[in-house]
């Protein structure tokens, strides 16, 4: 990055090789100009050979979105962070809207963006609309691309490196931070894997499970070890 590149993106990966090539390229395809960060939880695909092939700055980080995110933001430089996964896809112009977005509200901590879904199922366009409807309470998550001001971000204390859930931990203290913006158009697309060969309704009612739980004080570790059996054994 250029000591003047305004925006770093901070990019989580475990074994994607398949994805973050892609979205590197489209990173440097936007015309705004970022640092592009990659927090590597120890990928045995060749993740890392390849982000540093693409021109990221690779750092390695103890394995788990938390404390990965962390790392990466500790790495980075820009006076804007984005969180972005490595499934997402971002569309021209989308880096350019974020900084139009906080320029033009200047009391504005940060944001996200609208989400699409990439499947082609009734399910993901439930999503959708349930995410826009989640939006307008204040609920987001990091598949939506979070962003937020540097100064906020170090005030409101990070990216907590916990287990499970430090997407909403962290949007929660954005949101009381003041108010946040959604960038509607370019929306952020983002992959439907997760959900593929899964139970739909299982998915919900694990997902309002979590929330109840996490809010009812369970520790995230615990959380998480629910999270990833139940989704483990939904694709095996």
């Amino acid at each position: 990055m250029s000591a003047a590149a305004p925006l770093s993106v901070v990019i989580p990966t475990l074994n994607e090789a398949a994805n973050i090539g892609r979205l590197i390229a489209a990173l440097r395809a936007q015309d705004t100009p970022c640092e592009i960060v990659v927090a590597d939880g120890g990928s045995d695909d060749g993740t890392a050979g390849i982000a540093d092939e693409a021109g990221a700055n690779v750092i390695g980080a103890p394995r788990g979105r938390g404390q990965q995110l962390r790392a990466g933001a500790e790495a980075a430089r820009g006076a804007v962070l984005l969180f972005l996964h490595a499934d997402s896809v971002l569309r021209p112009g989308a880096l350019a809207a974020i900084l139009a977005a906080l320029e033009a509200r200047p009391e504005a901590p940060g944001g996200n963006f609208r989400i699409l879904f990439d499947g082609d199922e009734p399910f993901d366009r439930w999503l959708e609309r349930a995410y826009a409807w989640w939006r307008g309470h204040g609920w987001y998550y990091g598949d939506s691309g979070i962003f937020v001001r540097r100064a906020v971000y170090d005030a409101i204390g990070g990216v907590r490196p916990i287990s499970l859930m430090e997407d909403y931990d962290l949007v929660r203290r954005l949101e009381a931070a003041g108010p946040t913006i959604c960038v509607v158009e370019p929306p952020i697309v983002t992959s439907s894997r997760r959900f593929r060969r899964r139970n739909k309704l299982a998915v919900v009612c694990g997902w309002l499970c979590i929330h109840a739980l996490y809010h009812l004080g369970v520790a995230p570790e615990r959380l998480a070890r629910s999270y990833y059996r139940a989704a483990f054994r939904s694709q095996s």
